[in-house]
């Protein structure tokens, strides 16, 4: 089988999990018949239970970067880690998406310093689609998938298309320019050119509390991706990125009123960010039964960070990934991949902060610290015919640490992951996997929110010293997940396989780091220390979801999703209970009908977005009118509407939409007497932060022509 068949079949059974071997064409019918597939869809073919954001799920609303991607989808909740950076965090089986691995074509990315802001760096314009895994994947890819795994897919350097333009402006005034050109250079060598430039420049407060209700911001962002097949069949892919984003939130400039001695609470952000990778395939045989595949990736990321007038956090991370493997595919049944992986990170951090008007919190000055992991893992697959698949998996590593001067910590661990896959007859399909999930922490930049508060950080023994190292450790956290998923596919009105689907995840944690806004009765304090202090400690999340999908007529696609999420956590003090800012279930209905030939494409999404419980101190909120805010301590169910309305023409498409048509907000987001008094707090986010926003924009396709 050649490098190229090998890629087409692992489309259609298998991920690419080194991403070299990938199909090295496009034409105007293949993206003609991405346009006519629903935003979403199960995969009935890949091995784990795969839901993919198309390309047509991606053109449904505005999707100026990936966090606005997953919307039509109730498996990712996406929200705010606090009301003035605008840093967003997805959740995926009820848990933060550092628990998450993300993958740019299955290179790990947005991790470290790159996690708060990482969804917004991604632009959705950019993308083919997007796969979510959920539960443990390949071991390919390192263990970090504890609660799943996303996959972009990029716009290739194949693509039939020497120029796609993108432009788009929202109501709030944000602007956002695309721009991606594909050249075939010659029969071995092709391009592809990405940029994006987006920025919001007003300074909007539409509830009045005297805050932006977005930050403004300029990002520049620019790639560039190379691939070169030789007719031998070896394959080597290159890229380079590079970022600057600009953000700063807070209180209004206008509130700062001449001669006035009290400064503004703002937010000033810089990221900027470095990237460079290669890939190299090379088949060993004529079959290329055999290969070999390597995969290297240096990232380099700078924050340069202002959290008021008294908090200052600037770091950078070097980031180095090296991924060497083996593939022999023995026969049609067995086949075993082998490989050598190592992954280092070294932070250099100052962080100083000030609570209160004389004492010092946190005063560090170069704290560096390296984490690395290296070791070997084999993977082995088992076909039997179209009935059943086995993936078995297994890492064996050594993971260290070092902060500062201190000794470094280390140790070997193994981690296990099996995934099975069940067809008794083409139209049930019945997947299950298991395994074990392995992370370092960032507690301060894994919880970013917390910088936007004038709360005290300590420690179990109630110690503000950042020298005690559970305020700045890295804890290894380890999990096992298990999950199991059975699909029905059937005929049903206008659909040839129209499906419903069950699934259940379960993750339990042995080790995680907690950051606890309600340590103690003393208020105003974070906590920060790790499950295995806490007496019969005790962390899990049970994921609970159905999806059914069908076409009542030709063109007319309904998907209705619904995900219920049961999430619990021992703390000091406090026993099990139930997660806090956890959304207990969301349920998702999308309809997309178009007409013949595409030229009219008519998109609506709703969603119900289910309660959560608010942290003790919230619990006596109450509302303008004197009623409690959150009764029996959770927030309000909320609903969501989407609309986008499209016209393509040839060559370009005109679409104009909606977001948030409910007009639901937050209501006292930003908590607290004063900027300048303990209590208060922007981090305590639910629910949306912005009204009604209302965009338009042109998409402008050029094809390739003989």
């Amino acid at each position: 089988m050649s490098v190229l068949a090998s890629a087409v079949m692992a489309s259609a059974q298998d991920i690419d999990t080194t991403g070299i071997y990938s199909e090295r064409y496009d034409s105007l019918g293949a993206a003609v018949l991405m346009q006519r597939q629903p935003g979403n869809k199960l995969s009935k073919y890949t091995q784990g239970r795969v839901e993919t954001i198309t390309a047509a799920g991606l053109c449904k609303m505005a999707c100026c970067n990936l966090a606005e991607s997953f919307e039509n989808s109730a498996s990712v909740t996406v929200g705010y880690s606090d009301a003035v950076t605008g840093a967003r965090q997805i959740r995926l089986l009820g848990l933060s998406g550092v628990y998450t691995q993300m993958l740019d074509e299955n290179r790990p990315v947005m991790r470290g310093l790159a996690a708060p802001f990482g969804l917004s760096y991604v632009p959705g314009q950019w993308l083919e689609s997007i796969q979510i895994a959920k539960g443990v994947t390949s071991v390919i890819n390192g263990v970090e998938s504890i609660t799943g795994q996303i996959n972009m897919e990029h716009r290739k350097p194949t693509d039939e298309k020497p120029l796609f333009v993108n432009a788009s402006v929202m109501s709030d005034s944000k602007a956002d320019l695309n721009v991606a050109s594909a050249l075939q250079l010659n029969d071995t060598w092709s391009t592809v050119l990405l940029g994006h430039i987006s920025g919001n420049n007003k300074e909007m407060d539409w509830n009045g509390d005297g805050f932006m209700d977005d930050p403004r911001n300029l990002q520049i962002n620019l790639s560039n991706r190379w691939l070169y097949y030789s007719p031998s069949g070896m394959q080597i892919r290159i890229g380079v990125r590079l970022l600057r984003d600009w953000r700063r939130g807070g209180q209004l400039s206008s509130l700062q009123l001449p001669g006035q001695d009290i400064p503004l609470w703002q937010s000033n952000i810089l990221n900027q960010s470095a990237n460079g990778y290669v890939k190299i395939g090379v088949p060993l045989n004529e079959e290329n039964s055999q290969n070999i595949a390597a995969v290297l990736d240096y990232n380099y990321y700078n924050m340069a960070s202002e959290f008021g007038p008294k908090t200052t956090y600037d770091a950078g991370q070097h980031s180095g990934f090296a991924n060497l493997l083996y593939q022999n595919e023995i026969n049609e049944s067995h086949k075993f991949t082998l490989g050598a992986t190592a992954l280092l990170d070294y932070y250099l951090e100052d962080f100083l902060r000030t609570v209160g008007s004389q004492y010092y919190d946190i005063d560090i000055n170069g704290l560096n610290t390296s984490m690395s992991r290296y070791g070997i893992f084999g993977e082995y697959t088992f076909h039997l015919e179209d009935k059943l698949s086995i993936i078995a998996g297994l890492r064996g590593e050594w993971y260290s640490n070092r902060t500062g001067d201190d000794n470094p910590v280390s140790r070997f661990v193994t981690s296990p992951r099996l995934t099975l896959k069940y067809t008794p007859v083409e139209q049930i399909v019945f997947r299950a996997n298991a395994g074990r999930g392995l992370r370092y922490a960032c507690p301060l930049v894994d919880n970013i929110g917390v910088l936007s508060t004038s709360k005290t950080f300590v420690t179990p023994s109630g110690s503000s010293d950042i020298s005690d190292r559970w305020v700045y450790g890295h804890t290894l956290e380890d999990a096992w997940t298990f999950g199991s998923n059975i699909t029905f596919y059937f005929p049903l009105a206008a659909s040839d396989e129209a499906y419903l689907s069950f699934d259940f995840f379960r993750t339990q944690f042995a080790e995680q780091s907690i950051v606890d806004y309600e340590y103690s009765a003393i208020p105003h304090q974070i906590a920060f220390y790790n499950l295995s202090d806490v007496a019969d400690g005790r962390s899990f999340t049970n994921t609970y979801q159905a999806d059914f999908s069908f076409e009542p007529v030709e063109r007319f696609t309904v998907t209705l999703t619904g995900r219920y999420s049961d999430a619990r956590v021992t703390t000091l003090g406090a026993g099990l209970r139930e997660r806090p800012m956890t959304s207990r279930y969301k349920g998702v209905l999308n309809l997309q009908y178009s007409t013949n030939l595409n030229k009219w494409i008519f998109d609506f999404t709703s969603s119900v977005n289910g309660p959560c419980r608010v942290y003790d101190f919230m619990k006596d909120f109450k509302d303008s009118e004197g009623n409690l805010m959150y009764k029996d301590g959770l927030t309000p169910v909320y609903p969501l509407l989407y609309a986008q309305v499209t016209r393509r023409f040839k060559g370009f498409d005109i679409y104009a939409g909606g977001e948030n048509l409910t007009n639901f907000r937050q209501e006292n987001v930003i908590l607290g007497e004063t900027t300048q008094s303990p209590d208060f707090d922007a981090s305590c986010v639910w629910g949306p932060l912005m009204g009604i926003k209302l965009y338009g924009g042109v998409r402008i396709t050029i094809w390739e022509t003989e």
